[in-house]
């Protein structure tokens, strides 16, 4: 140790050492970085990542650590953007499956990087277009999947094995994931190559998004055959994609969104661990969704926290050995709780101040809201532009340039400690009640999510909390934007195709693949086999589920006062 330096300081520079030699040089020789030097706009050189000059704790190297390894505060790969942008995903779809591709062609054909499909209310709850549940429903929030020969369409001259896709589905998880399995094969893409995200997250559809189908019990089953089939043949594929988003729309603070995601986490890992599945087998394919609001440092602070306290779960609580399960991999979307219909060109500064929150916190893929959300779905303009304001902050703000640039901030370091501290306390709290399912059964995360929601709408109400637009610097006489219009026509023809295809199929072929549903529903086995050979003879979603009703019934929620 050189004269007037700490052993604190020593420690890093020895650590610091250490991450190069057995971390870095690796990553550079696979992947080399985007540039050969990096600068800000006034030409001064940006360092790969900063560390503290003098630190005030010993304790950098277990808080914060180095990129790419525990506790991956400060990001999962070695190099983040600096190597590789995060993924570009606009989240798309509605009506039917031939617009709707028509609509990823164009993104992909801006720069978008990868798909997230947004499916319509009935196939998200697992009813076919012309049942009487899905009148008036068909198309309108997402693009309508009744049989294979949707999915055909919705990737039609879409490679799969080029193109990652996201999709967002949970209580019907197993079947669009067997359809998509099917269109693959199709394409003579095998299941092996391919990748993206299944959504498949049921719990937080109990506690906040409400489009569940069977009870928590067998769609716990439902989530660990789709563990274990992917992980045996679709070993790309991420499983599942633990859904912060859709809790925070609900109304959560920052430290609920993941205190109760990572309890969600703890749950489906029990799950598997139960079904005899090994942690480092399926833990490396686990991925989360978290949203991104306006609060720029705490919002950056929490995707740190994030990282850090589920390391600390997989590797201490669960014993995973493998590195790659302790990694908080995670898509991110703007928050559409926040956009207003009054002033929606405020909305892009909004999404802008989001979109760099994530990319400041270290997301591995995003999504941008488009400025016209608030009044409808994105036009073909409002989408583009907002996949630029991701391409603007890539390719021009200097986010991309260093390795957690806010790491160090007092404020954000404060804010990451604080958010740790919360979200540790709600997932204790909820094993004191025997894990998430008997909490939500006893109405425990709803009830703090309603009261945190409460609390800030009344917060906008009394003008104790500023919204521009809203309840201050508003305007009078807005002129009234153009807006996504939704063909109705086309939504009636897809009750005729269904029934085209119902009437085309082998219909022996359904009924006996339908039983072999059944058959695997009412045993131990393995659902997906059955379920991806009953979707390759046409069989739809509805009746699929209409068997699974049978073995599964179906979920009522309890009321809680």
């Amino acid at each position: 140790m050189s004269a007037g330096e700490t052993a604190s300081e020593a420690s890093i520079a020895a650590a610091a050492a250490a991450w190069r030699h057995e971390t870095l040089d690796d990553a550079l020789a696979k992947c080399p970085e985007r540039s050969a030097q990096f600068v800000t706009a006034g030409g001064a050189p940006v360092d790969r990542l900063y560390l503290p000059a003098e630190p005030a704790a010993g304790d950098y190297v277990e808080r914060l650590g180095f990129p790419g390894q525990y506790p991956f505060t400060r990001g999962v790969q070695p190099t983040m953007y600096r190597g590789r942008l995060w993924t570009m995903r606009q989240y798309a779809g509605f009506a039917t499956a031939e617009e709707s591709n028509r609509r990823y062609r164009y993104l992909l054909e801006q720069g978008s990087t990868g798909l997230s499909v947004a499916f319509d209310l009935p196939t998200q709850i697992g009813y076919d277009s012309d049942s009487p549940e899905a009148y008036g429903e068909v198309g309108r929030v997402g693009v309508a999947v009744d049989s294979l020969a949707d999915m055909e369409a919705l990737f039609d001259s879409i490679p799969l094995d080029k193109v990652s896709t996201s999709m967002t589905i949970n209580a019907t998880s197993a079947i669009l994931l067997a359809m998509y399995i099917a269109v693959a094969e199709r394409q003579g893409v095998p299941p092996a190559k391919l990748t993206g995200t299944l959504q498949n997250d049921i719990l937080k559809e109990y506690i906040a998004r409400g489009t569940y189908r069977f009870p928590p019990g067998p769609s716990l089953r439902l989530t660990s055959d789709i563990f274990a089939y992917c992980t045996q043949h679709v070993p790309k594929f991420n499983t599942i994609s633990i859904s912060g988003y859709h809790i925070r729309e609900a109304g959560s603070t920052a430290a609920q969104e993941v205190g109760f995601t990572l309890a969600d986490a703890v749950c489906y890992v029990e799950t598997a661990l139960n079904a005899g599945l090994k942690i480092d087998e399926f833990a490396p394919r686990l991925a989360f969704f978290f949203a991104a609001h306006t609060d720029l440092f705490e919002e950056a602070a929490k995707f740190r926290a994030a990282r850090r306290l589920y390391a600390r779960l997989m590797r201490d609580r669960f014993q995973a050995r493998d590195p790659r399960s302790w990694m908080l991999r995670f898509h991110t979307q703007t928050g559409g709780v926040t956009l207003t219909a009054q002033q929606p060109d405020n909305n892009v500064v909004r999404v802008t101040l989001q979109a760099l929150a994530a990319v400041l916190g270290g997301t591995q893929s995003l999504h941008t809201n488009g400025k016209d959300e608030a009044l409808a779905l994105p036009t073909e303009e409002t989408a583009t532009l907002a996949l630029r304001t991701q391409q603007v902050i890539a390719c021009e703000s200097g986010a991309a340039s260093t390795i957690d640039p806010l790491g160090g901030s007092y404020y954000v370091e404060q804010l990451t400690d604080r958010i740790e501290r919360e979200a540790a306390s709600y997932i204790a709290a909820i094993d004191d009640m025997g894990g998430m399912v008997a909490a939500i059964e006893q109405g425990y995360p709803q009830r703090e999510i309603e009261r945190s929601a409460y609390a800030f709408n009344r917060s906008i109400d009394d003008g104790v909390r500023q919204i521009v637009g809203v309840n201050c610097f508003q305007s009078a006489n807005e002129p009234a934007p153009p807006l996504f219009r939704f063909d109705e026509v086309a939504a009636r023809g897809q009750l005729a195709r269904v029934q085209a295809v119902r009437a085309s199929r082998d219909s022996s072929a359904v009924a006996a693949a339908l039983a072999a549903v059944d058959a695997a529903a009412r045993s131990r086995d393995n659902l997906m086999p059955s379920i991806l050979a009953a979707v390759r003879v046409y069989a739809t979603v509805g009746e699929i589920c209409q068997i699974l009703k049978e073995s599964f019934g179906e979920y009522n929620e309890a009321f809680h006062s």
